[in-house]
């Protein structure tokens, strides 16, 4: 049964789009810690982060420097924090989270309840400063 993020990519749920080509996707958490909370993924779905071939891993995190690097202007904060969990699902991601403490990133803080138009506002901005 393929991943929930396996069917994001497949279009068959929706999903605020920030960047996608063949090889990776990244887009909105629907559940945000901070607004502009982002999701780095490849499209293969495998289950954890280090059992990716290392051209894959290192095409990650390249992408996730060029989208934290648009992130940090579209939401201003002094740092994306980064996160590997992969505890709650099953498909390798990294996320790209603004913030100005290290509380920020605490995954048990409460999350945010964002209006469409709010997080399809922030995805284009990212889009925007990412086609810098």
């Amino acid at each position: 049964m393929a991943s929930i993020f396996s069917k994001i990519v497949a279009g068959e749920i929706p999903s605020y789009k920030i960047y996608e080509d063949d090889k990776y996707f990244v887009f909105l958490d629907v559940f945000p810690l901070k607004k502009g909370h982002t999701l780095v993924i490849p499209k293969q779905e495998v289950d954890y982060m280090f059992d990716l071939d290392d051209d894959t891993i290192a095409g990650l995190y390249v992408l996730a420097k060029k989208v934290g690097i648009a992130l940090k202007k579209a939401v201003p904060c002094k740092r994306i924090g980064q996160a590997v969990l992969g505890l709650e699902v099953p498909h390798a991601h990294l996320h790209l989270v603004p913030i100005n403490t290290e509380s920020d990133l605490r995954f048990n803080n409460e999350k945010l309840k964002l209006a469409p138009e709010e997080m399809e506002e922030i995805a284009a901005s990212i889009r925007s400063y990412l086609e810098e």
